[in-house]
């Protein structure tokens, strides 16, 4: 994408879409040549790459270079209405949109074109590793949502959110199965505990 004026191109990614309980978090993001240098030099790559703490220090410097981002979530309510897909594409329409102006592209990490965009669009396979913007869009998602699960934990705190990110990890799933599903859990994901007559 280097050949392309930085306006135009737009990242687009999620995070979220795995776990079973919160909501799947999206961002949409536009940097400029020198931000690229300057992000990636400092570490910026996909946010699964990463740690946590280089997460919330890349999304500190982010914020020092006056990058322009957007982001926005789909609570779990949504997903169980309508289905985690559909969820996700509406919050990374909303995101676009949110943008202080309009992508003359946006690059989306993924196969599935966003529904109503007012821009071009090109769907990337591992975007997230190889479009810087989508990189750091995949950041801003992760850490966003990772701030909210851990809000979340103060609230429920017997669900241990803020370890898992509401991800089904074994100790996630032994406290459903203790504890039942907490008011954020996605039903529509198995947020019920299995029974033993179903399985375990």
């Amino acid at each position: 994408m280097s050949d392309l004026p930085y306006r135009l191109v737009a990242g687009v990614d999620e995070a979220g879409r795995g776990p079973i309980a919160g909501p799947v978090m999206t961002a949409a993001v536009m940097l400029t040549p020198p931000q690229v240098k300057t992000l990636r030099g400092e570490g910026l790559n996909d946010s699964k790459k990463l740690t946590s703490a280089n997460r919330e220090k890349l999304f500190a410097r982010m914020k020092e270079l006056g990058v322009v981002w957007t982001a926005q979530g789909a609570s779990h309510k949504r997903i169980d209405a309508t289905n985690i897909l559909s969820a996700t594409l509406w919050a990374m329409r909303k995101a676009v949109l949110a943008l202080p102006e309009t992508p003359g592209v946006a690059v989306v990490d993924g196969l599935i074109p966003i529904p109503g965009l007012p821009c071009a669009q090109m769907t990337l396979a591992r975007a997230d590793s190889r479009v810087p913007a989508v990189m750091a869009a995949s950041v801003v998602a992760k850490v966003l949502r990772d701030r909210i699960m851990r809000d979340f934990h103060r609230l429920y705190p017997e669900y241990e959110f803020d370890k898992h990110k509401g991800y089904p990890t074994a100790r996630h799933r032994a406290i459903l199965a203790m504890n039942g599903p907490s008011p954020i859990h996605r039903m529509s994901f198995g947020g019920r505990p299995k029974t033993p007559e179903a399985g375990g």
